[in-house]
C-alpha cells in the first residue's frame, strides 16, 4: 500500500505542477517565475501540513523525486503549452485532480500520525488547498478557497466521505479511491450547475 500512497502523492504533485505552470504563463512570467510558482503550488500544502504535524524534514526534502517529478511537469508544460491552451477547461480540470489527490493524501499523513479523522478531514483540505493559496496570491489573485466556489467544501465532503466508506467490508484501498472520487465529482458538478457557496453580501442593484 505505500507504493499506492506515494504514488497518488506524485500525481498530486504533478497535477499541481502543470496548475501553477499554467497560471504563471497566463501572467507572462519569466522561466524562474514560472518554476516558483509551480513549486509553491505543488508543495505548498503539503509543506505547511508536515509543519503542522512536526514531521522533519518536510516531505519534498525527504525524497529527492519530488523535486524532479516538478522539473519534469514543468518541462512538460512548457512544451506543450499550445496544446495545453487548447483545452480550454484544463487550468481547472488539473486543479480539481489536484485537490482531490492531495486531499487523500493528506488524511493519510494525519492518520500515520495518529490524528482523530476530524483533524485528518482538516489537514487533508489543508494539503489540498494552501499550495493554490500561496500560488494566488503570488500572482495577485484573490484565492479560490476565499471565493464563493465550491473548493475547500470539495475536499471537507471528500475527507469525510473516505471515512464513511472505510466503515464498510472493503479493501483498503477502495475507500481512498472513492475519497479522490468525491471530491472531484463534487468540484465537478459546483462548477457545471454553478452551485456556490451563499454570500454575506447583498447584490449591488
Amino acid at each position: 500500500m505505500q507504493v499506492f500512497y506515494f504514488t497518488i502523492d506524485l500525481l498530486g504533485v504533478i497535477a499541481f505542477t502543470v496548475s501553477g505552470v499554467m497560471v504563471a504563463m497566463d501572467k507572462k512570467l519569466d522561466i524562474f517565475g514560472v518554476f516558483i510558482i509551480a513549486f509553491v503550488t505543488s508543495v505548498g500544502g503539503g509543506t505547511l501540513r508536515d509543519i503542522l504535524i512536526g514531521d522533519r524534514p518536510v516531505f519534498w526534502l525527504q525524497e529527492t523525486v519530488y523535486l524532479y517529478s516538478i522539473i519534469g511537469g514543468v518541462i512538460f508544460s512548457v512544451v506543450f503549452r499550445n496544446q495545453l491552451k487548447y483545452l480550454r477547461k484544463s487550468l481547472f480540470l488539473f486543479d480539481t485532480i489536484g485537490i482531490g489527490l492531495y486531499t487523500m493524501v493528506g488524511i493519510q499523513k494525519g492518520l500515520s500520525f495518529g490524528l482523530e479523522p476530524v483533524m485528518c478531514v482538516g489537514l487533508g483540505t489543508i494539503t489540498a488547498s494552501f499550495g493554490g493559496v500561496i500560488r494566488d496570491i503570488l500572482c495577485n489573485e484573490i484565492p479560490v478557497i476565499f471565493r464563493k466556489e465550491i473548493y475547500a467544501t470539495a475536499c471537507l465532503a471528500g475527507g469525510i466521505g473516505y471515512f464513511l466508506l472505510e466503515k464498510l467490508p472493503l479493501d483498503t484501498a477502495y475507500p481512498y479511491v472513492g475519497g479522490i472520487i468525491i471530491v472531484i465529482t463534487v468540484r465537478l458538478l459546483a462548477v457545471t450547475f454553478k452551485i456556490a457557496l451563499p454570500t454575506i453580501y447583498k447584490p449591488v442593484v
